[in-house]
């Protein structure tokens, strides 16, 4: 776990997985309560940027995804996104 926990703090070319991943440790580190403040504090920024780091990549799998499903007239279709909690490797 301590690797895990390590990991956390480098989010540069992570795969949306990989971040999920890691901002799922972050959490249940957060919901033991057993860390100091600062070290809570600390953990949470790393979550926010690892949440903001997975909306980045959503985002860009859905513009992804709306040129896709174009269609010949150029219409963009647009479909709800239906997301699958497999966890899948980067």
């Amino acid at each position: 776990m301590n690797d895990k926990i390590n990991n956390i703090n480098d989010t540069s070319d992570v795969c949306f997985e990989e971040a999920l991943g890691k901002l799922e440790v972050i959490v249940k580190l957060l919901e033991k309560g057993e860390l100091k403040l600062e070290d809570s504090l600390d953990k949470f920024a790393q979550g926010v940027a690892l949440s903001q780091l997975c909306l980045a990549k959503l985002t860009v799998a859905e513009k992804k995804i709306d040129k896709i499903l174009q269609k010949e007239q150029g219409i963009l279709v647009e479909k709800p996104l239906l997301f699958n909690e497999e966890k899948s490797k980067c």
